[in-house]
């Protein structure tokens, strides 16, 4: 491919395929986490199959050979089971007792929101032209939402074992900061120089998911559980969130430009 044939690539179908793959990606990698997850009680509801086996269907047809009305039914469909799962998570104790201590020791309750925030990508990006501030706008409300769904499970996790490290906090404070820089730009005309400081926030949560990946994996090996003790793959939100924040901030950005 020579200079001119790289020039005239169109740029707005080349970041809508990355948000797609980005989706798809999540998805499939949703699986593993539903597997692990909901095998603490050995998938003892026949409900608790249904994501594990849409994150396994969903990602081929969003790569391969993807097409309008099915992207938006994958959508929809991913919505709707975030939502349900959430009501389900919260029905195994929070509907019960009405209790904060409910709400902590009850399933994540926001964990299943992730398919939401996906199904929504997955249909502004079939909905919205890519070259649209609109498109970048509606990334930014997913990325936003994602971080702060990631600052409550943060919090009501670290909860159940009443903080006991103060490491803990470090996922909390990062979450509520990253969702402030994150909301901030939808609410007003952000700067290069603001744009700069939220890219530099969205490192450092590259940074604290990292480093909470490590030491959640530490305390499983340490003791030799993995399904029963601290969530693997909970702290990789935030390097995935980060990644996805900086995307749509750096995209709206330069439309601006």
């Amino acid at each position: 491919m020579n200079a001119n044939e790289i020039i005239k690539i169109d740029w707005r179908e080349h970041r809508s395929l990355i948000l797609n793959y980005f989706v798809a990606a999540n998805l499939a990698f949703l699986a593993i986490d539903i597997l692990l997850a909901h095998s603490i009680n050995q998938f003892a509801h026949w409900a608790e199959w249904i994501p594990f086996c849409f994150s396994v269907i969903a990602p081929p047809f969003l790569i391969l050979g993807r097409e309008k009305k099915r992207s938006i039914v994958i959508g929809v469909i991913s919505i709707s089971i975030g939502v349900i799962g959430a009501l389900l998570h919260l029905e195994s104790q929070f509907f019960k007792d009405f209790t904060l201590k409910s709400l902590v020791y009850t399933a994540p309750f926001v964990a299943p929101l992730a398919y939401g925030g996906l199904g929504l990508l997955v249909i502004a990006n079939e909905l919205f032209e890519a070259s649209e501030t609109r498109w970048s706008y509606a990334v930014l409300f997913a990325a936003c939402g994602g971080y702060f769904g990631n600052f409550i499970l943060a919090l009501c996790d670290h909860a159940q074992n009443g903080f006991f490290h103060w490491s803990e906090w470090i996922p909390v404070v990062a979450g509520a900061l990253g969702t402030g820089f994150l909301g901030a730009p939808m609410l007003l005309d952000a700067t290069w120089r603001y744009t700069r400081a939220a890219l530099f926030v969205m490192g450092i949560g590259v940074i604290v998911g990292s480093l909470g990946f490590v030491l959640h994996l530490r305390a499983d090996i340490m003791a030799r559980e993995f399904v029963f003790r601290a969530p693997l793959f909970a702290p990789l939100l935030f390097p995935n969130l980060s990644l996805l924040g900086a995307f749509a901030l750096f995209d709206l950005q330069s439309k601006k430009a």
